[in-house]
């Protein structure tokens, strides 16, 4: 029994002082571990600096998508300030009409589209005279409000309905086409 004893003994002594002489153990490699080009010259790759061509084009994309966003939102801007400009000019002639009725009441009846049609314009009221009858300055101030429509909106028209029992109730209503929008409509009731 001896013998077998002693057999594990010097196998644990071999496996020591050929472990000393080889170094320490060392993991192996995978196969496809290669070596660095680097390792064994004494340099040391430095850190890389910049941007690659990726990057960059990457950024260039991230940056037109985005000036493409603000290009978008500057045409709605300026189509947005062009129809708040075109309803406050309709909100003005109609108010002006509104004025005019409220300053002759007695031409009343003749601001309405079934009696005056677009009106007519007469030197006698252009002038402010005496020779000017309420009726007449009536369709004198229907046909100057209905030129300044046309001149300020596109495709610009208006018109006036009086109504009610007895005639106190005027609407203006004014029409405009706009190129993005299509038609818009603004109306105005009011009594004098």
């Amino acid at each position: 029994m001896t013998g077998l004893a002693r057999a594990p003994r010097v196998t644990a002594i071999l496996e020591v002082t050929h472990a000393a002489r080889l170094g320490p153990v060392v993991p192996a490699r995978p196969r496809s571990w290669r070596r660095p080009r680097w390792v064994g010259t004494g340099i040391r790759p430095r850190a890389s600096r910049g941007l690659s061509l990726v990057e960059a084009l990457v950024a260039l994309v991230v940056l037109s998508v985005g000036l493409l966003g603000i290009a978008a939102l500057y045409g709605e801007s300026l189509l947005s300030v062009r129809t708040a400009l075109q309803r406050s000019q309709a909100v003005l002639l109609a108010s002006d009409l509104a004025e005019r009725i409220r300053a002759n009441r007695g031409g009343g009846p003749a601001y309405d589209d079934a009696v005056s049609g677009p009106g007519a314009l007469t030197t006698a009221c252009r002038q402010g005279g005496g020779g000017c009858s309420p009726e007449l300055m009536a369709r004198h101030d229907k046909a100057e409000w209905t030129a300044a429509v046309k001149a300020a909106l596109p495709s610009g028209t208006g018109a006036v309905e009086v109504g009610g029992p007895t005639h106190g109730t005027y609407t203006i209503t004014i029409r405009w086409t706009e190129p993005a929008m299509g038609q818009q409509v603004y109306a105005l009731g009011f009594q004098p």
